[in-house]
């Protein structure tokens, strides 16, 4: 068992049953310099390194009208993540916590997102600043973000 499976002391694991109902396609590839989760960030940050994304043909099309500048929400799945855990005991927490009250990668459904900065278009290709997962992520969706459609928060 790789560190990444290993439990942690309180941690509790639960049998998963097997995906029957969601047909996910991966529409993309995502490249960062991270190739093992200890080497990832907690957080994405977008002062963080310049990552890529790739799009997949013939999902490519649906990248017109994105613009360098903007705020993109990325999901991913975390397809080396486990996904068993209940309880999780997050490193320097003595008690364990709900998997669903952690941005942990451990999940039921192990989908990953992050809000980053579009840098560039290049073809198929953006660059981006603010991603949090490892080298060669399948890409699941793209959306912009959130607060791009907000224009008076709170009223």
């Amino acid at each position: 068992m790789s560190p990444q499976q290993a439990k942690r002391p309180g941690e509790v694991a639960v049998e998963h049953p097997q995906a029957s109902d969601a047909a996910l396609q991966y529409i993309g590839r995502i490249f960062t310099p991270w190739p093992r989760r200890e080497d990832c960030p907690r957080q994405g940050d977008l002062d963080g390194p310049e990552c890529q994304i790739e799009v997949f043909q013939p999902w490519d099309q649906a990248l017109v009208g994105l613009e360098p500048r903007s705020a993109l929400e990325v999901l991913y799945w975390l397809d080396r993540s486990r996904r068993d855990l209940v309880l999780q005991c997050p490193k320097g927490r003595e008690q364990p916590l709900g998997t669903f009250a952690l941005r942990s990668p451990v999940r039921p459904n192990p989908i990953g997102s992050s809000v980053v900065e579009l840098i560039g278009i290049e073809g198929q290709l953006l660059r981006v600043r603010g991603l949090d997962c490892l080298d060669g992520t399948p890409l699941l969706d793209l959306k912009p973000a959130r607060s791009a459609f907000m224009t008076n928060p709170g009223t």
